[in-house]
């Protein structure tokens, strides 16, 4: 493979928490973009922001340096592609940006080898704040040539690149980006369970704050979290069912390294107990309400 030029068009497909604010970003970069999500309605937004707007993947990637996908899942990703393959050039550079999990990644990059695409692993670490400010982190794993295609996608969307691979197949940006995800859902459940205590035992949540201040046991995400929480403010930058299908994946990846996550686990049927209450559009820190068996107080 030759090297090749900096991409001037990328499609994005998939338009949701997420690939809104990375799609916006792309278009005012000076990138031609062309969006497409499920929901039409969803992306419609975008075109305020000179994204183009399309009515299937394939119309999306027609003729385009570079394609994101940022959806819910692996299979959500492998299926619009497949939408998209009559139209995808040989030699297309792939940016898959969602978390898929391992076995799923293997599935998208036997589709890439089908269609003669240039898979690059990347998933990004942040959630919708950081999605709207071009402040990702991009966790990237793909072949030297294809990287200048790249690297305007990636610095539009991102802070920063790691490259941590030569080969998507390696999944060496899946497989940090589930480790990254085990420490974030695990804060993230520490933090609800611990508000959730503090009510049940009716201490001062301001208390707990200002014990930890300043020491080792302070944590900024715990304290925005937990803010959210005591607001009633559960807007999504991250949707609890969204968290309960990376806390699996992140458990199947330890079944198979044979590594046994117990708090994942444990993670994964606390959001689906707040997603059977209700919450599972709402931000992940709703496994506050996990915690209890009637109404949460």
């Amino acid at each position: 493979m030759t090297e090749q030029h900096p991409a001037t068009s990328v499609a994005v497909l998939g338009t949701g928490i997420m690939g809104s604010g990375m799609a916006r970003n792309l278009a005012r970069s000076g990138l031609e973009v062309r969006a497409w999500n499920r929901t039409r309605s969803k992306a419609e937004p975008l075109g305020e922001d000179g994204v183009r707007v399309t009515d299937t993947p394939a119309e999306a990637v027609d003729g385009a340096d570079a394609v994101l996908t940022i959806l819910y899942d692996g299979a959500a990703a492998l299926e619009t592609m497949r939408q998209a393959a009559p139209a995808l050039r040989p030699g297309t550079a792939w940016a898959q940006a969602t978390t898929a999990g391992l076995d799923a990644l293997e599935s998208l990059a036997a589709f890439a080898r089908e269609q003669d695409l240039v898979l690059i692993d990347s998933p990004v670490l942040g959630t919708k704040q950081p999605a709207e400010s071009g402040q990702l982190l991009v966790l990237a794993a793909g072949p030297h040539p294809v990287r200048p295609v790249v690297w305007p996608v990636f610095d539009a969307i991102g802070s920063r690149t790691v490259w941590v691979g030569d080969t998507a197949e390696s999944a060496a940006a899946t497989r940090l980006k589930l480790v990254l995800n085990s420490w974030v859902l695990n804060i993230t459940h520490a933090t609800a369970e611990a508000a959730a205590l503090a009510k049940g035992l009716g201490v001062d949540w301001q208390g707990f704050l200002d014990a930890v201040e300043g020491g080792p046991l302070d944590n900024g995400y715990m304290r925005v979290k937990s803010a959210q929480v005591l607001r009633g403010d559960l807007e999504p930058s991250f949707a609890t069912k969204t968290a309960e299908k990376d806390a699996r994946l992140i458990v199947q990846a330890g079944e198979r390294a044979g590594v046994r996550l117990d708090l994942a686990a444990a993670g994964a049927e606390r959001f689906r107990r707040a997603i059977a209450a209700g919450h599972g559009d709402e931000d992940m820190v709703a496994s506050y309400f996990a915690s209890f068996d009637g109404e949460a107080p």
